[in-house]
């Protein structure tokens, strides 16, 4: 029987039955094409050899570790750009194992415990991850360029001892570092560098150290509970009991829970709780279903251990439709004593509080949030207005209100509602929804939003704090958090923050994208940054944010035909941006050079200075005093860069009219040094937009100057 020392690599379509099941023939179409196109061109590069494929995955044995780990990292960036506008149910995402072992060698084939190591690896990395054992991190570290993070000690099923863990880092940032625990290996050169009493006193610290750390916490996603009534209209009462089981077992501290963006992806198609377990990064799953007829309800619930299969919670309940919340109750009971969590005193009261006594409250709000998901924001803000009108003490539809409102006010839906009036309601809402509930983490989340933009930092950083300590399996609040550490200034505890929401939320949503995006943009993260903001452009593709933000990873990446592109797109999709678009926007950055850093980006991704790429000769600009006399009390009439006609009125107290076929602006208008400034409550979060006038060369018939702002390009000529 021969063997060798060999390093294998295992890769594993992640959730393969459930592609399959929902179109086999394209699913091994697909395999087929990466295997070809992605994987057999890369083994050959880094001459690996391909012993076989097995159903939905591929063995590869290389010479070399360090080929092994340079080949699953450029497969898996081939994998990330191939995959840019596929859709999720149509998308092949791999995990990757790489071992360095003693294998059996029989012909062609290779086994034993080093092959049986490397699928085990793969079994607990994340999709289109990376995960090696401690005997490749030895040969790997400092060769390959990348950085690897350390996961301790893990008990692999069917292997005797622990083996060594670690993470591979794909961003150029984390090259050559190691994060995490010091690893076992390192030992070695501790006794060579030190004297043996500091190397006892270290590994004391160590035990010490590790002895200390906490259990790691269960994790549960909860899956859309299926509406057994016969009548499609009764929809939203069974996300509204799954949404509320999140929402209660999502304050237990004990638990890690996923967020219901990332579980309502599974409802209404056929499910294998182990490829969602996998999927998700959990080992617990909760699913059920509801069946409502008249006044009655009848609820059946499973908490599974997709470990083992064994079905720790199976309950059923046949109520009133009044005892819903003591259904929810008895169930979130049960899942608890299953998982053996002790809630906190304060937990248990936030559990025993029923969010509202008015179950026709209640069905407004779940209408509320099915609205919401679906995107039918007007609606969902109507509805939970009727939920608050008919019971004014029901927090969570404050919380729920506010958390649309500062969505739309974000994202600039003026179709929904004016800017200032959603973030007015914001700011009523969650400041009502924290009078009724000061436990509840969600208004701290929408409040600390709304402060970091105010730019009141300290105000800000507090409520995302506390919306998170009171919320630590809320997605939301850690995606708040991360971006009120952006805008002050802590770029690597802002991408810590954002990894824990993602942890929560695998699927964030299109905003929490951009929070990410801009994150890791930051913090010198721009293959991380470049893949999410590709993947929020894929869902919004007409948000202009998501371009600029693009273009400007790309710039910093060095990619610059792909960063102009991204320009390109950015401006084809709102002409009138521009850097000091940006500017302005971004205006709440705490530290000046980080708004630089992200300005001097678009710049290089060919993003103009001003709108309509309008420049102006110096010796052609106005001085503040020319400004003055030419603007107040005047009113001036023209065209804006896009050719529509205009005229803006500046009365003699600086109060503003802007009017174009398409628009009324109202605002105030004043000069600072050699700049007309203009503020308007709902255009660029109402901040000032300032910007020079120029004298024009004078033709007959022909506007006599230009004004530029963030917001407009104006040739004009004053009238009386």
């Amino acid at each position: 029987m021969e063997r060798r020392l060999a390093a294998v690599l295992i890769a594993d379509v992640v959730g393969y039955g459930r592609l399959s099941q929902a179109d086999e023939e394209g699913t091994r179409a697909r395999f087929q094409a990466d295997l070809r196109e992605v994987f057999e061109p890369r083994i050959a590069a880094h001459h690996g050899r391909l012993i076989k494929t097995m159903g939905d995955g591929l063995l590869v044995e290389f010479h070399s570790v360090v080929d092994a780990v340079r080949c699953a990292v450029e497969v898996q960036r081939a994998k990330s750009e191939r995959d840019v506008g596929v859709a999720a149910d149509r998308r092949l995402a791999f995990r990757i194992g790489i071992n360095l072992g003693d294998v059996i060698v029989e012909g062609d084939d290779i086994h034993g415990e080093g092959v049986i190591i490397a699928d085990r690896l793969q079994t607990i990395a994340d999709p289109s991850g990376v995960m090696i054992s401690g005997t490749a991190f030895d040969q790997a570290i400092h060769k390959a360029d990348v950085g690897f993070a350390y996961l301790g000690e893990q008990h692999l099923k069917n292997i005797a001892d622990p083996v060594r863990v670690y993470r591979v880092l794909f961003d150029a940032g984390a090259a050559g570092r190691v994060v995490g625990t010091t690893r076992k290996a390192g030992a070695r050169l501790l006794i060579l560098a030190v004297a043996g009493a500091v190397l006892t006193a270290a590994v004391a610290m160590l035990v010490v150290w590790q002895m200390s750390m906490p259990p790691e916490r269960p994790s549960v996603a909860v899956l859309p509970f299926a509406n057994l009534s016969g009548d499609s209209e009764q929809e939203y009462f069974a996300d509204g009991i799954t949404d509320d089981l999140i929402t209660d077992l999502a304050k237990l501290s004990g638990l890690v829970v996923i967020a219901r963006n990332s579980v309502f992806t599974y409802k209404g198609r056929p499910v294998v709780v182990q490829d969602i377990a996998r999927d998700l990064g959990v080992r617990y799953v909760v699913e059920g279903s509801v069946r409502r007829s008249g006044d009655r309800i009848h609820v059946n619930a499973k908490l599974i251990d997709t470990a083992t299969g064994d079905h720790l919670v199976a309950e059923e309940f046949d109520r009133s439709a009044s005892d819903v919340f003591a259904v929810e109750d008895e169930v979130v009971r049960h899942i608890v004593e299953a998982l053996g969590v002790q809630p906190t005193a304060s937990e248990q009261d936030q559990l025993a509080r029923p969010p509202t006594a008015n179950l026709e409250a209640y069905d407004y709000y779940l209408r509320g949030e099915q609205a919401e998901r679906t995107g039918l924001l007007r609606e969902a803000l109507q509805l939970y207005a009727k939920a608050t009108t008919l019971d004014p003490s029901f927090a969570e539809a404050h919380a729920a209100d506010a958390r649309t409102a500062v969505y739309v006010w974000r994202l600039d839906y003026d179709n929904v509602l004016p800017g200032p009036v959603a973030r007015r309601r914001a700011y009523e809402k969650a400041g009502s929804a924290l009078e009724l509930n000061p436990e509840s983490s969600r208004p701290y989340a929408i409040l600390a939003i709304l402060q970091v933009v105010d730019r009141r930092y300290e105000e800000a950083l507090a409520s995302a704090g506390r919306a998170v300590a009171l919320g630590p399996s809320d997605a939301e609040a850690h995606a708040a958090l991360s971006l009120v550490l952006t805008f002050a200034g802590r770029h690597a505890e802002a991408v810590a923050a954002i990894e824990t929401a993602q942890r929560l939320n695998p699927s964030l949503s299109t905003s929490e994208r951009l929070v990410a995006g801009l994150a890791f943009l930051l913090h010198g993260d721009y293959a991380r940054a470049i893949e999410t903001l590709k993947r929020a452009r894929a869902e919004a593709p007409r948000l202009i944010d998501i371009h600029a933000l693009l273009a400007a990873a790309y710039a910093r990446a060095g990619r610059l035909s792909e960063a102009r592109d991204a320009a390109g797109e950015a401006r084809r999709t709102a002409p009138v941006t521009s850097v000091e678009t940006w500017r302005v926007l971004y205006a709440h950055f705490r530290n000046g050079q980080d708004l630089e850093r992200v300005l001097e980006a678009m710049r290089d991704a060919g993003l103009p200075e001003w709108p309509f790429d309008f420049r102006g000769e110096d010796r052609d600009r106005l001085s503040g005093a020319d400004i003055s006399r030419l603007a107040f009390g005047r009113t001036w009439q023209g065209q804006t860069g896009a050719g529509e006609p205009a005229l803006l009125q500046l009365r003699r107290d600086g109060k503003t009219a802007f009017r174009t076929p398409t628009q009324i602006a109202t605002g105030t208008a004043f000069v600072d040094r050699d700049m007309l400034c203009e503020q308007s409550e709902n255009v660029l979060l109402g901040r000032p937009r300032c910007g020079p006038v120029y004298r024009r060369t004078h033709d007959p018939g022909k506007p006599e100057y230009t004004y530029v702002n963030a917001f407009t390009l104006f040739h004009f000529s004053p009238v009386e």
